[in-house]
């Protein structure tokens, strides 16, 4: 085990199923569901990430003396920048106009997920002393894996703020970003929560919320084995629509689903909107909308959504009222609604800081990369700042 003398060894697997699922998550936690390891082992073999899809897993690992895992991280090796949701198309334009090769690069992250967790997961059970020393060998044995691949960067998106710092002295750019967030304040309901906000923008999420009401839908929150393979087809149809109209093609199969309530079920709110009066009777009707959450410690993180239907107002129930009335009834303190959306303002979700992390091995890449990062951050903290000078509430919720 490390105690501070000796070095600390690091090694390379090229798939997570070389780890039992108990020692990955000892290391993930259960803060995140994202890093644990039936989500990114579902990711693996359902085919949505593997090197024919431009994501080839290069996971770190470090084992004590009687091969125990102690320290992980999600690693992968990249052909392109698809799916990360922390843009450097622009750098990668620049680098090769000037005749440099930007691809691959290596990428510490959860694939298709822009959800702030830790990317250096080490045991919990550890002395503080250690738990710094694993997650510095993991953080040097991402540059030096980059070095020895001589790839163009390593990149690490959405990690804590924690770690962010802690990469900065790894020698890596340190990013800022921002998505818009929803705290719950100690609500007993959603009314309580509307009560907080100012007349004008209370009135305007009852009158969205009765919209939906009168399309006469069934609006449903289903987790664990309330998820049947029916339900994943309607919502894989839903995700497929509304993801191949956005990007032009699909990230995750159909076979993901599946696996995903299979080894995560209880992790997993699945809203569904069905039409009432359809064939089902009772037990509802045709599913005609889905929006696809996990739950985690204290937040509730939305990630997929879509429909095949066009009722007004129905994006907003199901992914972001919905979601606070499950935060409120479990007692969760955050809705993580996905990236962007700057309409999330109005509907109470409140700009929040996300980070990045960004080791370039090039110097001149590296110099205008810093350059622009430092305008960036400028640039961002001044939409914080204007967005919350937008707040809906009617006093500050911080």
């Amino acid at each position: 085990m490390p105690d501070g003398r000796e070095p600390t060894t690091v090694n390379v697997i090229g798939s997570i199923s070389e780890v039992e699922a108990a020692e990955w998550d000892a290391c993930a936690g259960v803060e995140n569901p994202f890093c644990r390891h039936g989500f990114l082992s579902a990711l693996e073999d359902s085919g949505s990430v593997d090197a024919e899809t431009g994501w080839m897993p290069r996971h770190l690992v470090v084992r004590d003396e009687a091969g125990g895992l102690m320290a992980c991280a999600p690693l992968y090796l990249k052909s392109h920048s698809y799916g990360e949701y922390v843009f450097d198309w622009g750098w990668a334009e620049a680098y090769e106009r000037a005749g440099g090769r930007y691809y691959p690069k290596l990428l510490s992250a959860i694939p298709f997920t822009p959800a702030t967790g830790r990317r250096l997961l080490v045991r919990d059970d550890l002395a503080d002393a250690v738990k710094d020393q694993l997650a510095d060998a993991l953080a040097d044995a991402m540059v030096k894996l980059g070095e020895r691949l001589g790839v163009s960067s390593v990149h690490v998106t959405f990690p804590t703020e924690a770690e962010w710092k802690r990469l900065g002295g790894h020698g890596f750019l340190l990013r800022t970003g921002q998505q818009f967030h929803w705290r719950n304040r100690d609500y007993a309901s959603f009314d309580d929560f509307l009560a907080d906000l100012n007349s004008r923008k209370r009135k305007a999420i009852r009158k969205e919320r009765a919209a939906v009401a009168e399309h006469g839908l069934r609006i449903r929150a289903l987790t664990g084995a309330d998820i049947t393979e029916a339900h994943w087809d309607a919502f894989y149809r839903f995700y497929r629509d509304t993801s191949d109209k956005k990007w032009g093609s699909s990230y995750l199969t159909r076979e993901f689903f599946s696996l995903l309530g299979e080894r995560m079920g209880e992790s997993v709110v699945l809203i569904m909107a069905e039409e009432k009066g359809s064939p089902g009777g009772s037990q509802g009707g045709r599913p005609v909308a889905g929006a696809l959450n996990l739950a985690g410690a204290d937040t509730l993180f939305g990630r997929n959504w879509g429909s095949e239907a066009d009722y007004k107002f129905l994006h907003f129930e199901a992914c972001y009222y919905q979601a606070i009335d499950y935060a409120i009834a479990r007692g969760l303190e955050w809705v993580e609604a996905g990236a962007q959306g700057p309409h999330k303002v109005q509907r109470g979700y409140l700009p929040r800081l996300t980070y990045s992390a960004h080791w370039i091995a090039d110097p001149g890449l590296k110099s205008a990369v810093e350059q622009f990062i430092t305008g960036e951050r400028r640039q961002i903290e001044y939409e914080m700042r204007m967005f919350q000078a937008r707040s809906p509430f009617r006093r500050d919720q911080g």
